[in-house]
């Protein structure tokens, strides 16, 4: 579809307008710098080399008995116990519970006469004796086993040996749903990037930026940073689909409505009206309630009212271009009505469609971050700058989940305010130039 010179003209003013433009160019480069998230934030090496074999753990599935260890699950590259199979050092054996640790001053797990002792009989007055006898059926004691040690299966082929290996790690060690279970710190959770006081003031904990969390952790021991930029990328994403989604829809209901009117437009506006006088809210917890809830399902909820706002400026401007002389020229030259919709009328009708477009990419991720703030929004480990704000809430004095998260979001929202306005001053018609 080959836009007219009329809107080639307003582009031209948009690109004039250095804050919209260097607005967008803003917006842009930090959304496209998010899109390959897992090549910067990753648990997963990009690459591994063992025994001059290449290996992706970034794109692919590797099981543990791939490098030599016993276990078919897939290990934690960041583990003490990976790098032990690689260098050809058993992993470290778990034992479960031994005797030894319920033993005191070498007594071991024993029953003891005086642990029944009652005090004095009521009625003969003599002390309440148990003896062995009333326990054992022969007179031999039986000793206890000597606890095994447990251990791992091993798999066919896997002995170990040290390897000849490397790696290529992403620059944040960490994705959005990573808990580590130990910190050189000696803090996970709502871990600080700055040096802070214990609980009691009587040591100092270091920077999270030790353990390599640039943001600190979030009340789980999630990286804030890794979060943070999934959480935008899923945003900005979310938000652009249900305008691209909410635009197009508008345009074909509208569209419909304003060209054909009569009959079809008023049963149209009041259907309408009666779907748009539902609280989307109530429909999203109803839903939620019915279906396991999920971004798809979110998506196709919100969906179900995007569409109407943009639909009541299209029926407005396909009912003033229906009347038009090319418009009837057309139709008097035998052209099919959906074919003077596509391609005659809409692109005269794009305007409010590019100047709204910014402005519902805003309301998108809005209603994702409002829905996820009180929980109805996408269900965790999934991250959130909504979940995100949540939890600096809850948690104020971890200033590091809280500045960072608004700051991103305000941002981001007022970047697209600035693309809004340039493009609406761009389309205006009082502000043409003669």
């Amino acid at each position: 579809m080959k836009l007219s010179q009329d809107l080639q003209i307003k582009f031209q003013k948009f690109k004039s307008d250095k804050r919209a433009r260097y607005s967008l160019m803003a917006l842009m480069i930090a959304f496209f710098l998010t899109l390959p998230a897992e090549l910067l934030y990753n648990v997963r090496p990009i690459i591994l080399v063992v025994d001059s074999k290449p290996y992706f753990p970034i794109l692919f599935t590797y099981s543990e008995q791939d490098f030599g260890g016993p276990l078919i699950s897939e290990p934690d590259y960041k583990s003490q116990r990976f790098l032990r199979i690689l260098k050809g050092e058993p992993p470290d054996e778990s034992a479960g519970l031994n005797l030894s640790d319920f033993e005191e001053d070498g007594a071991g797990l024993s029953l003891g006469l005086g642990d029944f002792d009652e005090g004095e009989d009521e009625t003969s007055g003599s002390p309440l004796v148990l003896t062995l006898d009333d326990f054992e059926e022969d007179d031999s004691v039986l000793p206890l086993p000597e606890p095994e040690k447990a251990t791992l299966p091993e798999s066919p082929g896997s002995a170990l040996q040290a390897r000849d290996y490397w790696m290529i790690w992403p620059p944040v060690r960490y994705d959005y749903k990573y808990i580590p279970s130990h910190a050189t710190t000696g803090r996970v959770v709502l871990a600080a990037p700055y040096e802070t006081l214990s609980f009691d003031g009587s040591k100092t904990i270091p920077s999270s930026w030790q353990d390599g969390h640039y943001l600190g952790t979030d009340d789980r021991g999630r990286d804030v940073l890794a979060r943070l930029v999934y959480g935008f990328r899923i945003s900005m994403i979310f938000g652009l689909s249900l305008a691209v989604t909410g635009t197009l829809l508008g345009c074909l209901l509208g569209g419909i409505q304003g060209f054909f009117g009569g009959l079809i437009d008023l049963i149209g506006q009041r259907l309408t009206e009666m779907w748009g006088s539902i609280p989307r809210l109530y429909i999203l917890i109803i839903l939620s309630a019915m279906l396991a809830p999920s971004a798809l399902l979110l998506f196709a909820i919100l969906n179900l009212t995007a569409w109407m706002g943009m639909a009541a400026y299209i029926r407005a401007e396909f009912l003033r271009g229906r009347n038009l002389e090319y418009v009837k020229a057309a139709k008097a030259l035998g052209v099919s009505n959906f074919r003077i919709m596509g391609k005659h009328i809409l692109p005269n009708s794009l305007t409010p469609v590019i100047t709204f477009f910014p402005f519902e990419v805003t309301a998108g991720i809005l209603a994702l971050v409002s829905l996820d703030f009180l929980n109805l929004g996408v269900p965790s480990p999934a991250p959130s700058l909504g979940e995100l704000l949540a939890q600096g809430k809850s948690n104020l004095q971890a200033i590091w989940i809280l500045l960072p998260t608004f700051a991103v979001l305000t941002g981001a929202l007022t970047l697209l305010t600035f693309v809004g306005d340039g493009i609406r001053n761009a389309f205006d018609p009082r502000k043409a130039e003669n």
